[in-house]
């Protein structure tokens, strides 16, 4: 499991990731939108993403893949504006141990994992433990934002 949570200007966006044949993944529906302040909606936001996981869609050639979804929920014009201020941490779900992964923007604008932002947890740990971390992070970063 693969998920990826989005904050800018105070909003969260969750969108679905789906699975495409290769590995790959793009943001499909759908897509919750809730203020990082609000700490309930984005507990069940969160828990919500990860429970449905990453459905599988079709691969599709570069040429067709349709705009990022997340553009019509921020209500922005393409994806470099979306991405101006933009802060993003993936959710990881790997034989057992889940990972928060936060990423960094490299001076050529490409986002990588930022290995001074990687959690892991101990295989014990439940997707609950998870939400509760994100929830935290998401808030300090916004309020810092």
């Amino acid at each position: 499991m693969y998920c990826q949570v989005y904050l800018r200007k105070g909003i969260v966006y969750l969108p679905t990731l789906g699975r495409m044949d290769k590995g790959f993944y793009r943001g499909v529906e759908p897509v919750a939108v809730v203020s990082a302040s609000n700490t309930d909606a984005l507990r069940d936001a969160l828990a919500a993403m990860m429970a449905r996981g990453n459905p599988d869609v079709p691969m599709l050639r570069r040429r067709d893949w349709p705009p990022p979804v997340l553009l019509r929920y921020a209500g922005a014009k393409s994806w470099s504006a979306f991405q101006r201020g933009m802060l993003l941490w993936g959710i990881e779900e790997k034989d057992g141990t889940f990972h928060i992964i936060g990423k960094r923007r490299k001076e050529d604008g490409t986002i990588v994992d930022d290995p001074a932002q990687i959690i892991t947890f101990t295989p014990e740990s439940k997707s609950n433990d998870v939400i509760e971390r994100m929830i935290s992070i998401v808030q300090h970063s916004a309020r810092k934002q």
